[in-house]
Protein backbone atom coordinates (compact mmCIF):
# COMPACT_ATOMS: atom_id res chain seq x y z
CA UNK A 1 0.00 0.00 0.00
CA UNK A 2 0.88 3.65 -1.27
CA UNK A 3 2.70 4.89 2.38
CA UNK A 4 1.06 8.80 1.96
CA UNK A 5 1.07 9.28 5.53
CA UNK A 6 4.86 8.25 6.36
CA UNK A 7 6.25 11.00 3.72
CA UNK A 8 4.14 13.75 5.08
CA UNK A 9 7.12 16.22 5.78
CA UNK A 10 8.11 16.24 2.21
CA UNK A 11 4.62 17.27 1.13
CA UNK A 12 4.69 19.83 4.16
CA UNK A 13 8.36 21.19 2.34
CA UNK A 14 6.75 21.31 -0.77
CA UNK A 15 3.65 23.15 0.23
CA UNK A 16 6.73 26.01 2.02
CA UNK A 17 8.38 26.08 -1.31
CA UNK A 18 5.28 27.29 -2.77
CA UNK A 19 4.14 29.38 0.16
CA UNK A 20 7.33 31.00 1.22
CA UNK A 21 7.60 33.41 -1.90
CA UNK A 22 4.51 34.58 -2.10
CA UNK A 23 5.32 35.72 1.54
CA UNK A 24 7.93 37.46 0.31
CA UNK A 25 6.79 39.27 -2.17
CA UNK A 26 3.72 40.43 0.20
CA UNK A 27 6.24 41.72 2.69
CA UNK A 28 7.45 43.84 -0.13
CA UNK A 29 5.43 47.12 -0.86
CA UNK A 30 2.78 46.91 -2.24
CA UNK A 31 1.87 43.38 -1.08
CA UNK A 32 -1.02 43.10 -3.44
CA UNK A 33 -1.69 45.67 -6.73
CA UNK A 34 -5.05 46.86 -4.92
CA UNK A 35 -7.78 47.18 -7.48
CA UNK A 36 -10.38 50.33 -7.91
CA UNK A 37 -12.74 48.45 -5.07
CA UNK A 38 -10.05 48.59 -2.44
CA UNK A 39 -7.86 51.90 -3.39
CA UNK A 40 -10.59 53.73 -5.00
CA UNK A 41 -11.28 55.75 -7.94
CA UNK A 42 -13.24 55.06 -11.60
CA UNK A 43 -12.95 53.01 -14.34
CA UNK A 44 -14.51 52.98 -18.04
CA UNK A 45 -14.38 51.01 -20.84
CA UNK A 46 -14.51 52.80 -23.95
CA UNK A 47 -15.05 51.41 -27.49
CA UNK A 48 -14.09 54.44 -30.29
CA UNK A 49 -15.13 54.06 -34.04
CA UNK A 50 -11.65 55.52 -35.09
CA UNK A 51 -8.60 53.80 -35.32
CA UNK A 52 -6.76 54.88 -31.21
CA UNK A 53 -3.18 53.85 -29.67
CA UNK A 54 -2.99 53.50 -26.16
CA UNK A 55 0.02 55.70 -26.61
CA UNK A 56 -2.63 58.37 -28.23
CA UNK A 57 -5.04 58.17 -25.47
CA UNK A 58 -2.70 58.21 -22.73
CA UNK A 59 -1.47 60.95 -23.78
CA UNK A 60 -5.21 62.66 -24.15
CA UNK A 61 -5.54 61.49 -20.56
CA UNK A 62 -2.66 63.33 -20.02
CA UNK A 63 -3.30 66.67 -20.94
CA UNK A 64 -7.15 66.56 -19.35
CA UNK A 65 -5.14 66.32 -15.94
CA UNK A 66 -4.92 62.97 -15.36
CA UNK A 67 -1.50 61.76 -16.31
CA UNK A 68 -1.51 58.97 -13.59
CA UNK A 69 -4.25 56.93 -15.89
CA UNK A 70 -3.97 53.04 -16.27
CA UNK A 71 -4.83 52.04 -19.80
CA UNK A 72 -5.37 48.55 -20.98
CA UNK A 73 -6.62 47.54 -24.31
CA UNK A 74 -9.48 44.57 -23.94
CA UNK A 75 -10.03 44.85 -28.34
CA UNK A 76 -9.89 45.86 -31.46
CA UNK A 77 -11.15 49.85 -30.78
CA UNK A 78 -11.73 48.92 -26.84
CA UNK A 79 -9.71 50.30 -23.60
CA UNK A 80 -10.38 50.03 -20.39
CA UNK A 81 -9.56 53.38 -18.30
CA UNK A 82 -8.73 53.36 -14.44
CA UNK A 83 -8.06 57.10 -13.25
CA UNK A 84 -8.85 58.70 -9.69
CA UNK A 85 -12.25 59.01 -8.61
CA UNK A 86 -14.59 60.90 -11.18
CA UNK A 87 -17.41 63.25 -10.38
CA UNK A 88 -20.17 63.52 -12.75
CA UNK A 89 -18.70 67.00 -14.43
CA UNK A 90 -15.37 65.70 -14.74
CA UNK A 91 -16.64 62.38 -16.13
CA UNK A 92 -17.74 64.95 -18.58
CA UNK A 93 -15.41 66.73 -19.04
CA UNK A 94 -12.84 63.91 -19.93
CA UNK A 95 -15.48 62.30 -22.57
CA UNK A 96 -16.02 65.71 -24.16
CA UNK A 97 -11.71 66.24 -24.60
CA UNK A 98 -11.95 62.48 -25.89
CA UNK A 99 -14.58 62.99 -28.45
CA UNK A 100 -12.81 66.36 -29.75
CA UNK A 101 -9.71 64.21 -30.35
CA UNK A 102 -10.59 60.87 -31.29
CA UNK A 103 -14.33 61.26 -32.24
CA UNK A 104 -17.41 59.08 -31.83
CA UNK A 105 -17.08 56.50 -28.83
CA UNK A 106 -18.86 54.96 -26.81
CA UNK A 107 -18.60 54.10 -23.08
CA UNK A 108 -20.02 50.42 -22.72
CA UNK A 109 -19.51 50.87 -18.99
CA UNK A 110 -18.38 52.84 -15.88
CA UNK A 111 -17.92 52.62 -12.28
CA UNK A 112 -16.79 54.31 -9.68
CA UNK A 113 -15.49 53.77 -5.80
CA UNK A 114 -15.29 56.93 -3.53
CA UNK A 115 -12.84 56.18 -0.34
CA UNK A 116 -14.84 55.68 1.93
CA UNK A 117 -16.64 52.81 -0.02
CA UNK A 118 -13.18 51.27 -0.55
CA UNK A 119 -12.06 51.14 3.12
CA UNK A 120 -15.30 49.30 3.97
CA UNK A 121 -15.03 46.90 1.25
CA UNK A 122 -11.85 46.04 2.82
CA UNK A 123 -12.76 45.79 6.46
CA UNK A 124 -15.98 43.50 5.27
CA UNK A 125 -13.85 41.08 2.96
CA UNK A 126 -11.35 40.70 5.90
CA UNK A 127 -14.44 40.25 8.86
CA UNK A 128 -15.77 37.66 5.69
CA UNK A 129 -12.59 35.22 5.74
CA UNK A 130 -12.38 35.55 9.31
CA UNK A 131 -16.26 34.81 10.38
CA UNK A 132 -16.03 31.53 7.81
CA UNK A 133 -13.22 30.15 8.94
CA UNK A 134 -13.97 30.07 12.82
CA UNK A 135 -17.74 29.29 11.64
CA UNK A 136 -15.86 25.98 9.59
CA UNK A 137 -13.59 25.44 12.75
CA UNK A 138 -16.70 25.32 15.25
CA UNK A 139 -18.92 23.39 12.43
CA UNK A 140 -15.97 20.70 12.32
CA UNK A 141 -15.66 20.36 15.75
CA UNK A 142 -18.94 19.81 16.18
CA UNK A 143 -19.52 17.18 13.30
CA UNK A 144 -16.68 14.89 14.64
CA UNK A 145 -17.94 15.13 18.26
CA UNK A 146 -18.07 11.46 18.16
CA UNK A 147 -14.03 10.39 17.50
CA UNK A 148 -11.39 11.26 19.94
CA UNK A 149 -10.03 15.27 20.10
CA UNK A 150 -12.66 16.26 17.31
CA UNK A 151 -11.30 19.63 18.01
CA UNK A 152 -7.99 18.82 16.58
CA UNK A 153 -9.98 17.88 13.21
CA UNK A 154 -11.21 21.91 12.87
CA UNK A 155 -8.08 22.99 13.27
CA UNK A 156 -6.33 20.83 10.99
CA UNK A 157 -9.28 22.01 8.13
CA UNK A 158 -8.54 25.47 8.90
CA UNK A 159 -4.91 25.48 8.94
CA UNK A 160 -5.79 23.79 5.34
CA UNK A 161 -7.69 26.41 3.83
CA UNK A 162 -4.92 29.21 5.31
CA UNK A 163 -2.64 27.10 3.28
CA UNK A 164 -4.61 27.63 0.09
CA UNK A 165 -5.42 31.40 0.82
CA UNK A 166 -1.78 32.12 1.57
CA UNK A 167 -1.18 30.32 -2.02
CA UNK A 168 -3.72 32.30 -3.44
CA UNK A 169 -2.17 35.43 -1.98
CA UNK A 170 1.28 35.23 -2.98
CA UNK A 171 0.22 34.19 -6.59
CA UNK A 172 -1.24 37.39 -6.85
CA UNK A 173 1.52 39.24 -4.98
CA UNK A 174 3.97 37.79 -7.09
CA UNK A 175 1.48 38.43 -10.42
CA UNK A 176 0.51 42.16 -9.57
CA UNK A 177 4.30 42.64 -9.56
CA UNK A 178 5.21 41.46 -12.28
CA UNK A 179 2.06 41.56 -14.98
CA UNK A 180 0.04 44.28 -13.16
CA UNK A 181 -2.60 41.92 -12.04
CA UNK A 182 -4.96 43.64 -9.34
CA UNK A 183 -7.44 42.12 -6.93
CA UNK A 184 -10.56 44.02 -6.95
CA UNK A 185 -14.31 42.45 -5.11
CA UNK A 186 -14.53 39.53 -7.14
CA UNK A 187 -11.35 38.77 -5.97
CA UNK A 188 -12.30 38.27 -2.36
CA UNK A 189 -15.76 35.87 -3.97
CA UNK A 190 -13.46 34.17 -5.67
CA UNK A 191 -11.24 33.58 -2.18
CA UNK A 192 -14.59 32.66 -0.12
CA UNK A 193 -14.88 30.17 -2.68
CA UNK A 194 -11.99 28.28 -2.69
CA UNK A 195 -12.22 28.02 1.12
CA UNK A 196 -15.43 26.48 0.84
CA UNK A 197 -14.34 23.56 -2.16
CA UNK A 198 -11.27 23.32 0.06
CA UNK A 199 -12.94 22.15 3.37
CA UNK A 200 -15.31 20.07 1.29
CA UNK A 201 -12.30 18.15 -0.16
CA UNK A 202 -10.73 17.51 3.45
CA UNK A 203 -14.35 16.83 4.98
CA UNK A 204 -14.67 13.80 2.16
CA UNK A 205 -11.31 12.85 3.70
CA UNK A 206 -12.01 13.39 7.39
CA UNK A 207 -15.39 11.95 7.41
CA UNK A 208 -13.69 8.49 5.52
CA UNK A 209 -11.28 8.39 8.31
CA UNK A 210 -13.93 8.50 11.03
CA UNK A 211 -15.60 5.50 9.29
CA UNK A 212 -12.58 3.52 9.60
CA UNK A 213 -11.54 4.33 12.84
CA UNK A 214 -15.43 2.91 13.59
CA UNK A 215 -14.80 -0.04 11.47
CA UNK A 216 -11.35 -0.66 13.34
CA UNK A 217 -9.35 -0.99 10.22
CA UNK A 218 -6.15 -0.70 11.94
CA UNK A 219 -4.97 -0.18 15.58
CA UNK A 220 -2.52 2.73 14.20
CA UNK A 221 -3.97 5.82 13.78
CA UNK A 222 -1.75 6.74 10.63
CA UNK A 223 -2.28 3.64 8.66
CA UNK A 224 -6.30 4.30 9.59
CA UNK A 225 -5.46 7.67 7.79
CA UNK A 226 -3.36 6.67 4.76
CA UNK A 227 -6.29 4.16 4.21
CA UNK A 228 -9.09 6.74 4.11
CA UNK A 229 -6.69 8.88 1.66
CA UNK A 230 -5.73 5.78 -0.81
CA UNK A 231 -10.10 5.53 -0.72
CA UNK A 232 -10.84 9.07 -1.34
CA UNK A 233 -8.19 10.41 -3.00
CA UNK A 234 -9.14 9.27 -6.56
CA UNK A 235 -12.67 11.29 -6.36
CA UNK A 236 -11.22 14.11 -5.11
CA UNK A 237 -8.50 14.58 -8.04
CA UNK A 238 -11.26 13.50 -10.58
CA UNK A 239 -13.74 16.22 -9.41
CA UNK A 240 -10.79 18.55 -9.01
CA UNK A 241 -10.12 17.61 -12.37
CA UNK A 242 -12.90 18.28 -13.88
CA UNK A 243 -13.43 22.00 -12.64
CA UNK A 244 -10.10 22.62 -13.38
CA UNK A 245 -10.59 22.12 -17.26
CA UNK A 246 -13.61 24.11 -17.18
CA UNK A 247 -12.12 27.24 -15.50
CA UNK A 248 -9.21 26.99 -18.05
CA UNK A 249 -11.58 27.24 -20.85
CA UNK A 250 -13.29 30.07 -19.44
CA UNK A 251 -9.84 31.73 -19.19
CA UNK A 252 -9.37 31.24 -22.79
CA UNK A 253 -12.23 32.02 -24.03
CA UNK A 254 -14.06 34.08 -21.07
CA UNK A 255 -14.52 38.13 -20.84
CA UNK A 256 -11.66 39.90 -19.13
CA UNK A 257 -14.11 40.81 -16.34
CA UNK A 258 -13.94 37.70 -14.96
CA UNK A 259 -10.53 37.02 -15.75
CA UNK A 260 -8.93 37.43 -11.74
CA UNK A 261 -11.95 35.74 -11.01
CA UNK A 262 -11.41 32.74 -13.01
CA UNK A 263 -7.53 33.02 -12.13
CA UNK A 264 -8.32 33.00 -8.12
CA UNK A 265 -10.23 29.58 -8.61
CA UNK A 266 -8.31 28.03 -10.82
CA UNK A 267 -4.99 28.85 -8.12
CA UNK A 268 -7.38 27.87 -5.20
CA UNK A 269 -8.86 24.76 -6.29
CA UNK A 270 -5.46 23.14 -7.44
CA UNK A 271 -3.81 24.23 -4.17
CA UNK A 272 -7.25 23.12 -1.97
CA UNK A 273 -6.71 19.45 -3.79
CA UNK A 274 -3.17 19.17 -2.68
CA UNK A 275 -4.04 20.86 0.59
CA UNK A 276 -6.85 18.33 1.37
CA UNK A 277 -4.76 15.45 0.81
CA UNK A 278 -1.46 16.47 1.42
CA UNK A 279 -1.68 18.68 4.28
CA UNK A 280 -5.49 17.96 6.58
CA UNK A 281 -5.00 14.69 7.28
CA UNK A 282 -1.04 14.60 7.67
CA UNK A 283 -1.38 17.51 10.22
CA UNK A 284 -4.14 15.38 12.01
CA UNK A 285 -1.60 12.32 12.12
CA UNK A 286 1.16 14.62 13.22
CA UNK A 287 -0.61 16.01 16.00
CA UNK A 288 -1.24 13.08 17.04
CA UNK A 289 2.01 11.17 17.16
CA UNK A 290 3.17 14.26 19.14
CA UNK A 291 5.53 15.35 16.28
CA UNK A 292 4.77 18.69 17.15
CA UNK A 293 6.30 18.59 20.56
CA UNK A 294 9.01 16.61 19.84
CA UNK A 295 10.05 19.55 17.45
CA UNK A 296 9.36 22.25 19.64
CA UNK A 297 11.62 20.30 22.45
CA UNK A 298 14.75 19.97 19.78
CA UNK A 299 14.65 24.11 19.42
CA UNK A 300 14.96 24.40 22.93
CA UNK A 301 18.35 23.03 23.41
CA UNK A 302 19.28 25.15 20.49
CA UNK A 303 18.06 28.03 21.69
CA UNK A 304 19.86 27.72 24.85
CA UNK A 305 22.64 27.07 23.30
CA UNK A 306 22.39 30.05 21.08
CA UNK A 307 21.81 32.14 24.11
CA UNK A 308 24.86 31.40 25.99
CA UNK A 309 26.96 31.89 22.96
Amino acid sequence: MLDLVGRRYWFFLLSALFIVPGLISLAIPPGLKAGIDFSSGSTMTIAFEAQVTQADLRSEFADLGHGDTVIQRTGEGNYLVRTRDLSPDAKGRVEDGLRAKFGAFTVLDFYSVSPVVATEIVQNSALAVVVASFGILMYLWWAFRQVPNPFRYGVCAVVALIHDVLVVLGAFSIMGKLFEVEIDAMFITGLLTVIGFSVHDTIVVFDRTRENLKKGISREFDTTVNASLLETMSRSVNTSLTVVITLAALLLFGGVTIRNFLLVLLIGIISGTYSSIFNASQLLVAWEKGDFGRFFRRLQPRQAEAKRA
